[in-house]
C-alpha cells in the first residue's frame, strides 16, 4: 500500500472514540473482574476502517466479556494522537507504527511479540518488524504495487503488424517494456488510446506514486547490494540512472504533456486508465475499488513488475506493509495478555477473519487466511506473483528519513519533468537531501 491512507480522502473529522464492553457499571462484571481479565485499548490508524473495528470490538466484548476500546485518529493525525494518548494513564495497549522510522519514535513502548500467536501465524516471519532478535511489530495488511495493465488493450496492441511482443508474458525486462511503450505511443490513434501510460500527475493525490513508490526501487537495489536493513544515515544513489530511465518513459509515453503534470491528480490517472485511454498505470492493489466503480471488469486488468533494468528476470512485484501492530510494553501484564488474546481471536475466528478480509478489504499475511479468496484481481495477481519463485521487491520507502525529503524529491522531479530543472537537482534532493533530513531527525 500502498497504504490506502495515501489516497483516502477523509474529512477533518474529530477523533472518533468508542468504548465498548463498559457494561460493568450496570452490574455485568465488577471493576475487579475487569482488572483481572485485563482490557484492550486499540488506537487505530486507518480512518476508512473505523466503523469495522468498532463493530469487531463489540463482538469480542459480547463473546469474551473483555472490555475493548477502539479509538481512530483522524486522517494524517496519527503520530500526534499517539503521542498524546501514550502520555495518559489509560494509554493504548495496542498501537501502530509504519515501519523502521516510525518504530524509532516509539521503541520504548514496544513489547517483544516473539511469543505471540499473531507472529507465529505469519506465513512469512521475515515480514515482521524486528530489532535484533526482538519482534517489535507484526504487519496485518500486506499490499502490492507495480504496473497495472489493461489486458484488452495490450492484446489489441499485440495484433498490430510489427508489434514488439506476441503477448503480455513477453514483457520481462525494462528494454522490452520501453520498446512496447514507445510503439504503443507511436500507434496510439490506431489503438484508440491517448498514451501508453496514465498521467504522472504531481498533485498531492498522485505525486506519492513517484516520489515514494517509484523512488523505492533505487533504494531497494542499493540496500540489497549493501546489505542494509536499517535506516542508513546516507545513501549513494547508485541506481538513480535506472530511476531516470523509468521516469523518462512515463513522461514520454504518456496521455499528458509534461508541462501539464503539476495539476494532474490521482483521480485523473484512475479515470484515464478506466476509460481505456492508457495501457499502463503505476498503482497498487488498493486501486481496484476505484477501477471497479469506474466500470472495469476483473478480467480486464493484470499486474506486472516495474521493470527497472537490474534483476528483471528475478524481481517480482513490490509488496510490503506500512501497518504494524505493536503491543504497549508499559501496559499491565493483564492488559498485555488481553491484547494478545484479542489479536489471536481477530486472525483466527470466523468473525475476525471476515472483518479483516471482507469488511475491511485487507490482504493479510497470516496462515489462518490461506482459505480466504479475494475477489480483487490485483490481489489475485499479487498472490500468484508471491508463488512464482520471483523475489518480491520490498518496501524500503518506510526508511525514507522524512516527509520533507519526499516533498523535496517530488519538487525536483516535477521541475525536471517541466523542463525548469535538471536531473542533477533530482540527484541532489535524493542523496544530499537524505543526509540532511537524517541529521535533522536524529
Amino acid at each position: 500500500m500502498m497504504n490506502r491512507t495515501f489516497k483516502t480522502t477523509v474529512g477533518l473529522v474529530a477523533i472518533t472514540a468508542m468504548s465498548l464492553g463498559a457494561l460493568a457499571a450496570c452490574g455485568s462484571s465488577s471493576a475487579g473482574d475487569s482488572d483481572a481479565k485485563g482490557k484492550v485499548y486499540y488506537l487505530n490508524f486507518k480512518p476508512e476502517a473505523a466503523d469495522q473495528w468498532t463493530a469487531l470490538a463489540k463482538e469480542y466484548t459480547k463473546e469474551k466479556g473483555v472490555e475493548v476500546k477502539v479509538q481512530t485518529a483522524a486522517s494524517n493525525t496519527y503520530e500526534q494522537t499517539l503521542k498524546s494518548e501514550l502520555a495518559k494513564s489509560e494509554a493504548p495497549t495496542l498501537f501502530q507504527v509504519n515501519g523502521p522510522v516510525g518504530y524509532q519514535n516509539w521503541k520504548a513502548y514496544t513489547a517483544d511479540m516473539s511469543n505471540t500467536e499473531v507472529y507465529k501465524e505469519l506465513s512469512n516471519p521475515d515480514v515482521a518488524l524486528k530489532d535484533g532478535d526482538k519482534v517489535v511489530g507484526v504487519p496485518y495488511v500486506m499490499e502490492t504495487y507495480s504496473l497495472i495493465y489493461n489486458k484488452d488493450l495490450l492484446n489489441k496492441y499485440c495484433q498490430l503488424p510489427g508489434a514488439k511482443i506476441k503477448s503480455a508474458a513477453d514483457i520481462d525486462s525494462f528494454d522490452t517494456l520501453k520498446a512496447v511503450a514507445d510503439d504503443i505511443q507511436a500507434h496510439k490513434d490506431e489503438l484508440g488510446v491517448k498514451g501508453a501510460f496514465t498521467s504522472a500527475g504531481f498533485d498531492s493525490s498522485s505525486d506519492w506514486r513517484f516520489k515514494t513508490h517509484l523512488a523505492n526501487l533505487p533504494l531497494y537495489y542499493e540496500f540489497k547490494d549493501e546489505g542494509i536493513t536499517k535506516q542508513p544515515a546516507t545513501v549513494k544513489g547508485t541506481y538513480l540512472p535506472e530511476y531516470k530511465k523509468v521516469f523518462d518513459m512515463y513522461l514520454k509515453d504518456s496521455t499528458t504533456a509534461p508541462t501539464q503534470l503539476s495539476s494532474k491528480t490521482g483521480d485523473d490517472a484512475n479515470s484515464e486508465f478506466a476509460l481505456g485511454e492508457a495501457v499502463f498505470y503505476q498503482n497498487g492493489t488498493w486501486a481496484w475499488t476505484d477501477l471497479e466503480k469506474a466500470g472495469m471488469s476483473p478480467e480486464s486488468v493484470g499486474m506486472m513488475p516495474i521493470y527497472f533494468g537490474v534483476d528483471d528476470k528475478d524481481e517480482g512485484l513490490a509488496t510490503g506493509s506500512e501497518n504494524y501492530w505493536c503491543i504497549n510494553d508499559k501496559a499491565s501484564d493483564a492488559d498485555k495478555k488481553a491484547t494478545e488474546d484479542f489479536l489471536t481471536w481477530v486472525i483466527t475466528s470466523d468473525t475476525g477473519k471476515k472483518a479483516l478480509s471482507e469488511d475491511m478489504g485487507f490482504t493479510t499475511p497470516f496462515k489462518t487466511f490461506d482459505d480466504v479468496k479475494s475477489d480483487n484481481p490485483l490481489t489475485q495477481a499479487a498472490v500468484e506473483d508471491s508463488k512464482s519463485g520471483k523475489t518480491q521487491v520490498t518496501w524500503n520507502f518506510t526508511m525514507m528519513p522524512s516527509e520533507q525529503w519526499k516533498n523535496d524529491l517530488g519538487n525536483a522531479l516535477l521541475e525536471y519533468a517541466q523542463g525548469t530543472g535538471s536531473w542533477d537537482n533530482v540527484k541532489k534532493a535524493f542523496v544530499d537531501g537524505w543526509a540532511t533530513e537524517y541529521q535533522n531527525s536524529h
